[in-house]
C-alpha cells in the first residue's frame, strides 16, 4: 500500500516537474522571439538608407551594389525578405536586378544548400525561399527535392518554387507530370502553379493543349480561364469532341464562353451530350447568347436528370423575353415531376424582383411578364399578391 501511494507522489512530482519545465520552456521562446523581432527592426531601421539607394536606382542604368559590410545571418535574412518582397512587386529589368542581386549576395547559394538540410522545415523554407528569388540554378535541386517528398502540401511549396524560377517549358512540363504522378484531383492546383511562371504562359498552354496526356490538357483548359489566349482556338475547337469526358467539359465550357455563333446542329449535339457538366453549360450559353431558337431544346432539358442542366435551361429561358417566359409559365402549369419544379422555382425567383426594377425597360418587361403569369395563375398563386411595377403612374404598362 505504501510503495504504491509513493509511486503515486513520484508521478504527480514528475507531472508537475514537466509542467513547470514547458512553462519555463514556453517563455524562453517567448522571450527570444521577441528579442528577435526587436532585432528585425533595428536591422530594418540600420539599412534603411540601403534600401532607399536600392529602390532609387532600380529603373536606372547603373549596377547596383551589395549590401554594405559583414552582415550578420539575421541580418541578411532581413535583407533577403525585402529583397523577395520587391520581386514580387516589380516585373521587367528591375525585378532582373533584383535577382541579381539575391545571387551576387550569397542568398541563392545558402539557400541551395539549405535544400540538403536534415531539417525538414529548413528544406521547405529553403524552397520557398528560393522560389521567391526566382532562381534558375535551383531549379535541378528543387526537382530531386521534389523526386524525394511524399505529397501533402509540402509538395505545392517545392512545385510553386520550381515554376517560378524555370527557365525551360521542360522544366514547367516535368513538374507538372510529378504533380499528377501523386493520382490527386489537383487540375486547378496545377493550373494556378502553372500560372507563376516567368515564362510565356500562352505558349506554355498552346503545347498542353496538344500534349497526349490528357491530364496536362485539362490543366492547360483550367489555366486558360480568365487568359486571353487567342491562338489556342484551333486547340480549343477540336477539344470540344474529346474522347476524354473531364476535357471535352472543359473545352466546352471555355468555347461556349467565348461568345461563338453556334449553329443548330452544334447546339442540338451539346445540348445531348452524355456529360451534364456539357449539357449544363450550353444550356447556360444558350440564354447567354439569346438563343431563341433553342427553346425547345431548352424546355425539353427541365426534365433532364441532372439538377444542373435543368436549373440552367430555365435561367436561359428566362432570359430569352415573353416567348421563353410563357414556355416557363406552360410547364409549371400542366408539367409534371422535376420540370414543373424547376419552372415554378424560377418563375418564383423572377417575379420576387419586382422591387428592384429601376429602368423603365426593365419595369415594362416585368409588367409584361406579370400579366402573363396572371394569366396562368391568377392573382394569389401559391397564398402570394404579386405587385405591379409602376411606370410613371400607369399600372397597365
Amino acid at each position: 500500500m505504501f510503495s504504491n501511494l509513493a509511486l503515486a507522489y513520484m508521478f504527480i512530482y514528475v507531472c508537475l516537474g514537466m509542467i513547470v519545465f514547458g512553462i519555463i520552456l514556453l517563455f524562453q521562446m517567448k522571450m527570444k522571439h521577441n528579442a528577435e523581432l526587436r532585432q528585425i527592426e533595428q536591422y530594418t531601421e540600420k539599412h534603411r538608407d540601403y534600401f532607399i539607394y536600392v529602390q532609387a536606382h532600380l529603373h536606372d542604368e547603373v549596377t547596383l551594389e551589395l549590401p554594405p559590410g559583414v552582415l550578420k545571418p539575421l541580418e541578411r535574412r532581413v535583407i533577403q525578405d525585402k529583397f523577395m518582397e520587391w520581386i514580387e512587386q516589380f516585373k521587367g529589368d528591375a525585378r532582373q536586378k533584383l535577382i541579381g542581386l539575391c545571387s551576387e549576395a550569397g542568398f541563392v547559394s545558402q539557400e541551395i544548400r539549405a535544400l540538403s538540410s536534415i531539417r525538414y522545415g529548413r528544406r521547405i523554407e529553403a524552397a520557398y525561399r528560393l522560389g521567391g528569388m526566382r532562381a534558375e540554378e535551383a531549379v535541378p535541386a528543387l526537382e530531386a527535392l521534389l523526386d524525394r517528398t511524399k505529397y501533402g502540401p509540402q509538395t505545392i511549396i517545392i512545385a510553386r518554387a520550381i515554376s517560378k524560377s524555370a527557365s525551360r517549358p521542360d522544366q514547367i512540363r516535368a513538374m507538372l507530370g510529378k504533380l499528377l504522378s501523386y493520382n490527386k484531383p489537383i487540375h486547378h492546383m496545377a493550373a494556378d502553379i502553372l500560372l507563376e511562371t516567368q515564362l510565356d504562359s500562352a505558349s506554355l498552354i498552346r503545347k498542353l493543349l496538344d500534349d497526349p496526356n490528357p491530364d496536362l490538357v485539362k490543366i492547360a483548359l483550367v489555366a486558360m480561364w480568365g487568359q486571353a489566349v487567342p491562338s489556342v482556338v484551333p486547340a480549343l475547337n477540336r477539344l470540344v469532341g474529346s474522347d476524354q469526358k473531364d476535357v471535352r467539359a472543359e473545352a466546352v465550357k471555355l468555347y461556349l464562353s467565348s461568345n461563338p455563333a453556334l449553329k443548330d446542329e452544334t447546339i442540338t449535339q451539346l445540348m445531348n451530350d452524355e456529360e451534364w457538366e456539357v449539357r449544363a453549360a450550353a444550356a447556360k450559353a444558350l440564354g447567354l447568347l439569346h438563343a431563341a431558337g433553342s427553346i425547345p431544346l431548352l424546355t425539353a432539358a427541365l426534365e433532364d436528370e441532372s439538377w444542373h442542366v435543368r436549373n440552367n435551361s430555365a435561367e436561359s429561358l428566362s432570359l430569352l423575353g415573353e416567348q421563353g417566359f410563357e414556355v416557363l409559365c406552360q410547364v409549371a402549369s400542366t408539367g409534371v415531376g422535376v420540370a414543373r419544379e424547376t419552372a415554378i422555382h424560377r418563375i418564383e425567383r423572377m417575379m420576387d424582383k419586382e422591387n428592384n426594377h429601376k429602368a423603365v425597360e426593365q419595369m415594362v418587361a416585368f409588367n409584361k411578364n406579370k400579366l402573363m403569369y396572371e394569366s396562368y395563375f391568377g392573382m394569389e398563386p401559391n397564398k402570394r399578391t404579386v405587385q405591379m411595377a409602376r411606370v410613371g403612374g400607369d399600372s397597365t404598362a
